[in-house]
């Protein structure tokens, strides 16, 4: 009964740490492609001309 609380608990564990690390890899920012952003000013600049 020992041996089971004491490898519940350790599984128990590692699964929190690895929840843990997967959530932080998700809330990393991420960058745009360069071609996305230049799109990005490309639409912004057409906007600006038709006003």
């Amino acid at each position: 009964m020992i041996n089971f609380l004491i490898v519940a608990f350790a599984v128990f564990v590692l699964v929190k740490q690895v929840q843990r690390f997967r959530k932080a890899e998700e809330a990393k920012p991420t960058v745009p492609p360069a071609q996305e952003v230049l799109l990005t000013e490309i639409r912004d600049l057409l906007k600006e001309q038709r006003k």
